[in-house]
């Protein structure tokens, strides 16, 4: 449902000129009950779950939703898509009761909203005075549901039935009352049972929260007051969106393509070709479509994405907000976009049932080329960052008794993400708000053993100012048998630098690395096989560089060769700054800045004034 200025309480019609029933300091109010409400749902995820992906690696997310299910506020995660109507298509509102909570899995069944099926969704309906007023939910990775490798991914799979058990909107619980049945059936299909369960008693538990905590806002403001507040923040965001779309676009087309290396089974790369358009409507009005008719078709391995149609809107509009405390991250975002427009059997839109276990290159590329369609329209977005990277080792260790048990790690690293117009880019993130898992956490839980962990040397993108440098992890094996899943991109194609900014460098993969037993592992690859007291070392790339590197300060350049971001042979070769034992050499330096390399618009690998 479309909302605007003159949409009142549940989406009915605000007569003209009649004022808007939720004052000004009302609104504020509310946004921020919402915003900690939401919050503390997430806080009862991380207390309470038991998997490490979601209790250390903070993979979760939880949303608020109006009376019509339209996104009132929601995590800062551009993956969105429409989490409501999966369940309204097969629950219609109208049959809901208190009590009540909806489960869904179905990634091709959500149109994309989840993107791959280790993402669990509860969905709760929020009653006032017996009208239905809200909608809250909890989203959150679980460790292991079946599939063809523990982990439920791989870069094996060739159809998402390999990717573990897919569960369609559910009614879950029913006015209070559990279906434990399917929960057993769920449970029954993970390698490690203990840890669903636990995760999922958190997902009901924070979605039971939310329920108490939007029904008691409706409860303090009015049922008229809080939908009316919603609607405001709503049309505030899309608003705004709006008219920073119009300030980046001018009228016309604008296109920009990335790419991802390969699926993993030898094929790629695969480009996405976007397309951004600004025209003026029948009415008078703006519309803005995307397009991404022209992307690659979908791979055989499992990194398709199925990009919702609200998903182009929800990154745009975050990267709009800008981390604005005044705004919500809501559904303004997707419904400032007119149109979006996909073609199926595409790597953005692909056909059942193409496996999606490793749709987050994808996602991170798909990122990646929406701050392209920015920057060629000149709106200053970031340079390109890394897609980060996922390693998974499986198999049996030894307990105190003797006796082997099965294990997992899951352990997701960061990466360097691409330079700003004004800033050096973030080093060594995962994904937002999430973590890596600390060196004392690792070697606590799992047959570890932590030899190294700091930042890949030279990985960021040289420029004026510096992409994001990666990670460098090296575990010694303590298991007695392991077996390696890894998942690195960005190798042939890394991460475009702008404005005279260097790509970021790439990944990869040793076992054993300074030995004469040294090899190097496929960057994306399943069924590595790594031997009880072998060295596995990770290395993490970097993200892209903005502006000319000879236009960095040389006090900035000196001080990442002392830090360790850069080494002194890259200092001169990319910055032209002669490092010597720990010092500047300022003749030297003036010498080699004379002679300033030209440069283009897009740097990878080399320079080129447009990316296709």
């Amino acid at each position: 449902m479309r909302h605007d200025a003159e949409t009142g309480p549940g989406g009915t019609r605000r007569p003209p000129g009649q004022p808007p029933v939720c004052d000004p300091v009302t609104l504020e109010i509310v946004r921020g009950a919402i915003s900690a409400a939401q919050s503390e749902m997430e806080a009862l995820i991380e207390r309470t779950a038991i998997s490490a992906f979601i209790r250390e690696k903070k993979d979760f997310y939880t949303a608020l939703f109006d009376a019509d299910g339209v996104m009132a506020v929601g995590s800062k995660v551009p993956i969105f898509g429409d989490l409501t109507g999966p369940v309204f298509a097969s629950f219609p509102r109208e049959t809901m009761r208190p009590g009540d909570i909806y489960w869904y899995n179905d990634c091709y069944g959500s149109r994309g909203a989840v993107s791959h099926s280790n993402d669990q969704v509860l969905l709760a309906p929020v009653f006032r005075d017996g009208a239905l007023t809200a909608f809250v939910m909890s989203w959150a990775h679980f460790a292991d549901i079946g599939g063809l490798r523990a982990g439920s991914i791989s870069p094996d799979a060739t159809e998402i039935f390999q990717e573990g058990i897919i569960v369609p909107p559910t009614k879950l619980v029913d006015e209070g009352r559990t279906n434990e049945a399917t929960l057993a059936i769920f449970h029954r299909n993970s390698r490690f049972p203990d840890q669903s369960v636990g995760d999922m008693s958190a997902l009901v538990a924070s979605v039971g929260l939310g329920v108490t905590r939007v029904g008691e806002i409706a409860e303090r403001f009015g049922r008229e007051v809080f939908a009316d507040a919603l609607a405001q923040l709503l049309q505030r965001t899309r608003t705004l969106v709006r008219q920073r779309l119009a300030e980046t676009f001018d009228y016309g087309t604008h296109r920009f393509t990335d790419a991802i290396d390969t699926d993993g089974h030898g094929n790629g790369p695969f480009r996405m070709r976007f397309a951004l358009t600004r025209e003026r409507g029948a009415d008078g009005e703006d519309r803005f479509i995307f397009d991404a008719t022209e992307s690659d078709d979908q791979a055989a391995g499992p990194v398709n994405l199925i990009m919702n149609p609200g998903v182009p809107g929800a990154a745009l509009g975050l990267y709009y907000l800008g981390g604005d405390p005044a705004q919500v991250c809501n559904a303004g975002g997707p419904l400032a976009i007119d149109e979006v427009r996909l073609r199926e059997g595409s790597i953005v839109q692909p056909k059942w049932p193409a496996p999606l276990g490793l749709r987050g290159l994808t996602m991170m590329r798909m990122l990646s080329a929406l701050n392209g369609l920015v920057n060629v329209a000149g709106g200053g977005a970031p340079a390109a960052q890394s897609a980060y990277v996922v390693a998974m080792i499986r198999g049996t260790a030894a307990n105190e008794d003797g006796t082997l048990s099965p294990y997992l790690l899951s352990d997701g690293i960061g990466v360097g993400y691409g330079a700003r117009p004004t800033a050096d880019g973030i080093d060594a993130v995962y994904f937002v708000a999430q973590e890596n898992y600390p060196i004392e956490f690792l070697e606590l839980g799992y047959p570890v053993r932590m030899r190294s962990y700091g930042i890949a040397v030279d990985s960021g993108g040289p420029g004026r100012y510096r992409g994001g440098c990666g990670i460098v992890r090296e575990y010694e094996i303590l298991a007695e048998t392991a077996m390696l899943s890894i998942r690195i991109d960005s190798v042939k194609n890394p991460p475009w630098g702008y404005a005279g900014g260097m790509s970021g460098g790439p990944g990869r993969v040793v076992v054993n690395p300074g030995t004469p037993a040294e090899r190097e592992l496929a960057p994306l690859s399943d069924g590595n096989a790594i031997k009880k007291g072998e060295i596995l070392r990770i290395e993490t790339g970097g993200g892209g560089g903005y502006g000319h590197p000879f236009d960095r300060p040389e006090a900035d350049v000196l001080e990442d060769v002392l830090g360790g971001f850069v080494t002194a042979e890259a200092a001169a070769r990319h910055y032209g700054v002669v490092v010597a034992d720990g010092t500047l050499d300022a003749a030297a330096t003036a010498a080699r800045r004379a002679e300033r390399p030209a440069v283009a618009a897009f740097h990878r690998n080399e320079y080129v004034d447009v990316l296709v």
